[in-house]
């Protein structure tokens, strides 16, 4: 099988390199030059277009803008569409208006954080027709350790910003407590221990000394301003672009003003 791969970044290329261990032929396209990756450019094609002839294209790019900007220079699209970004189930029902019927979507974000796409443990949540999700399941098992297949198209979506939003919302609860237990008196480091072996364990948490990003601080463009993106990803798909409710705008408030981890 011949995959494309729409987004080469922090995601998309490990997972990529999963498939190509796994014996699938891979064509990726990114908006950054293919000099910038090394032993990966071999596989990387400064033309869109190429991944229109490959059996299926993952879309593993940042929002939904950058979404339609992919689909829109890849022109005729393979019979498989597969969106791995964290976007609004509301933009997925719209994207697949707008895609041509005889595409089969499938929606399918991830959970994990860059080590887990390198090891291959990544947890998929897939929304879509069965038939295209059977066809696409060695893909899956070749990049996730857990698959989760959730009903029609836009259920994985649900599923992604329903669960990011609880993500975010540790992220800014485990980083606030640690920057307020040294002027406590309390090593956050010894915070930390207690957490993990109690009530108070997340996975952000958990797992602080191996996600690539865990000590970041608010940019638009790193990994916390994605996860803020994620939230209001979930808060288009409650409210439909309305308002925050208090406690989704106090997490993005949160985040946007994250103190440095101890």
């Amino acid at each position: 099988m011949r995959l494309g791969v729409t987004g080469c970044g922090a995601m998309g290329r490990p997972m990529a390199e999963r498939l190509i261990a796994a014996g699938f032929e891979i064509v990726g396209h990114d908006v950054r030059p293919a000099a910038e990756f090394g032993g990966f450019a071999r596989h990387m094609t400064p033309d869109p277009a190429e991944l229109s002839r490959c059996d299926a294209v993952i879309s593993v790019v940042r929002d939904a803008a950058q979404t339609r900007d992919a689909i829109r220079a890849i022109g005729n699209l393979p019979p498989v569409l597969i969106i791995s970004s964290t976007l609004s189930p509301r933009f997925i029902r719209e994207l697949r208006e707008e895609v041509p019927a005889a595409i089969a979507m499938i929606d399918a974000p991830m959970s994990g954080a860059p080590h887990s796409a390198r090891d291959g443990r990544l947890s998929f949540m897939l929304g879509g027709p069965d038939d295209a999700i059977d066809r696409l399941m060695p893909a899956f098992r070749a990049m996730g350790g857990v698959i989760h297949r959730l009903g029609p198209l836009g259920a994985g979506a649900t599923a992604k910003v329903l669960n990011n939003f609880v993500a975010a919302t540790c992220v800014a609860a485990v980083r606030t407590v640690l920057d307020q237990s040294g002027p406590l008196g309390l090593d956050p480091a010894r915070l930390r221990a207690v957490m993990d072996t109690s009530s108070g364990g997340t996975w952000y948490g958990q797992n602080l000394d191996r996600i690539d990003w865990a000590a970041e601080t608010y940019d638009a463009s790193n990994t916390i301003g994605i996860l803020e993106k994620d939230v209001t990803a979930y808060l288009d798909a409650i409210t439909e672009g309305g308002s925050p409710d208090a406690l989704t705008a106090a997490v993005l408030e949160r985040l946007r003003t994250l103190p440095p981890l101890p």
